[in-house]
């Protein structure tokens, strides 16, 4: 079984090395890895070339593709009777291939495409407080509704030629393990959520989700808010006790990060977390109707089809 790793990059100088060094120490190689650059301007794709002789590293050009353009360039080029997706700027684990192909073996039960998981790899008190608020950890997933990530994914190249490669009109989407780095701002957090939401309007995923979201900041908040003016104060306990439960289950991940920080950075990650909650929140509000405005007035392109 020949197996292709994959990836896209642009502007990675400052993490592609991460995961080009854990792709060099895999308990099982990857037979060719095949990486397009969609047009850096930093040393990317110098860096890239750099690994060529530690690695079966090819490296393509696509200036302008976006991540789903990117990604059926490079398996389109690619060799392998599987592939296995990554993202740059993550870490994986020494066995994160041996794990992800393994369900593929011929002598087993037909497999087309198997999902890994990711965990924060995480350094500050503010990626600590990021990633407590907005990944989940292992134990929270249900594999019934899990939705898979391109960061770790593998699937056969049959199966993606039959599902017709991944929608290039869609350009964000989110026991073999890679670590993600949170983002390091609240400004890069908000873009990029911004862009996952965008992606969902765009895909028509997760009307009910953001609906309730909706719901929550134009409604809910406001009335309560009126209550307490209006009628009595008393009506703010309700609404910081919908907020203390909206961030119970991150600050319950906060707290396995507490022994690596002291008493102030504790104290300044917990106050993070309502706050990167709310950024989110807002991203997400603004750039779901940006994709669904999108969706509209593209609707009669023949690749997007309607829930």
């Amino acid at each position: 079984m020949r197996v292709s790793v994959i990836c896209t990059v642009l502007n990675e100088g400052e993490s592609i090395r991460r995961l080009l060094d854990s792709l060099a120490g895999q308990t099982r190689p990857a037979d060719e890895i095949v990486v397009v650059d969609g047009g850096s301007r930093d040393r990317t794709v110098a860096i890239l070339e750099e690994y060529t002789a530690r690695l079966p590293l090819r490296v393509l050009s696509a200036a302008g593709a976006n991540i789903s353009a990117g990604r059926n360039i490079a398996i389109r080029a690619a060799t392998g009777d599987v592939i296995a997706s990554v993202d740059a700027g993550v870490r994986i684990e020494p066995d994160w291939l041996a794990h992800l192909v393994a369900p593929f073996d011929p002598a087993g039960p037909a497999r087309q495409a198997v999902a890994g998981f990711f965990l924060p790899d995480v350094t500050t008190p503010f990626e600590m407080a990021m990633g407590a608020t907005v990944l989940p950890t292992l134990d929270e997933i249900d594999p019934a509704t899990f939705l898979p990530s391109s960061r770790s994914v593998a699937f056969t190249k049959a199966a993606w030629e039959a599902a017709g490669g991944y929608p290039e009109w869609l350009d964000y989407c989110a026991a073999a393990l890679v670590h993600f780095r949170p983002r390091g701002s609240l400004r890069a957090f908000f873009k990029q959520y911004y862009r996952y939401a965008r992606g969902d309007g765009k895909a028509d995923l997760w009307r009910k989700r953001h609906a309730i979201r909706y719901g929550a900041y134009l409604v809910g908040l406001p009335g309560l808010l009126m209550l307490a003016v209006r009628h009595h104060p008393l009506w703010l306990l309700a609404l910081l006790g919908g907020a203390g439960a909206y961030c119970r289950t991150p600050y319950r991940r906060l707290a396995a990060y507490l022994p690596q920080m002291s008493p102030g950075q504790r104290l300044y990650a917990a106050l993070l977390v309502p706050i990167i909650r709310g950024v989110g929140d807002i991203a997400k509000m603004l750039g779901y109707p940006v994709g669904w405005l999108w969706r509209i007035k593209n609707w009669s392109r023949r690749e997007i089809h309607w829930r």
